[in-house]
């Protein structure tokens, strides 16, 4: 079923206009009578039909309300390095799949891609609205934050993570030794291309991280972060 999200809780009646109107009637030519969920945002899903549409609106009719039950039980961060290009892009669509709670683009010593302030933001805006859609597509509860470009440095002082690991490829910890299914937020720090220089891990281990591999093999920045969510949602019980 098409879900959609609000920045509010509805009751028994939404109207909806501009993009999201638009979308319904044109992009997904659905019509009165159709169903479709409603997300809060908070946790709540909302089954909906479409009472009436026009050129401009779509009103939905509340017909039932039931807990969202898609969101992990453990929350995961990713700190990624910034990598050149649009991968980004792609890792962002794939972890918010498979249930990210949030993504920090970090720039670290080995970056080639620096934008400034203001491209920075308007990839952000980019970022964001990818998120939104696959959000969207894969049921999530919750719209994942793309939180703006920080540096190593910010990232990790502003780290509250019960567990945090740095994964590279200089060796470490298998993952499996350090999550566990109780764990209830857990960060991950990718490199960029060329990964992270020794005095970065040395300073994420300082702040309480954990330095992890995740195997023999060395992965591309954007492999990376999906192979390392794919592994926790595994051992944190978020697969079954």
């Amino acid at each position: 079923m098409q879900k959609l999200f609000l920045d509010y809780t509805p009751e028994n009646e939404i109207i909806l206009d501009g993009e999201e109107a638009r979308h319904i009637a044109k992009s997904l030519r659905m019509k009165v009578g159709d169903m479709l969920t409603v997300t809060d945002g908070s946790g709540n899903d909302f089954g909906c039909q479409i009472e009436t549409v026009t050129k401009d609106t779509v009103t939905l009719k509340v017909c039932y309300r039931q807990a969202n039950n898609s969101e992990p039980t453990c929350k995961v961060t990713i700190y990624q390095g910034v990598p050149k290009s649009t991968k980004l892009e792609d890792i962002v669509q794939k972890c918010v799949e498979l249930g990210v709670y949030s993504i920090v683009p970090t720039l670290t010593q080995r970056c080639v891609s620096r934008p400034d302030q203001k491209s920075a933001a308007k990839k952000n805006q980019r970022y964001q609205k990818i998120a939104l859609e696959a959000a969207q597509q894969s049921g999530r509860g919750i719209i994942p934050e793309i939180v703006p470009m920080k540096t190593l440095a910010q990232a990790i002082t502003e780290d509250e993570s019960d567990v945090k690991i740095v994964f590279y490829e200089g060796g470490g910890e298998p993952i499996k030794s350090i999550v566990s299914p109780d764990c209830k937020s857990v960060s991950v720090y990718i490199g960029p291309e060329g990964g992270f220089e020794k005095n970065e891990v040395e300073q994420i281990v300082t702040a309480g991280g954990v330095q992890a591999t995740l195997g023999k093999r060395i992965l591309r920045t954007q492999t990376a972060p999906v192979a390392a969510l794919t592994a926790i949602m595994l051992l944190t019980n978020n697969l079954e």
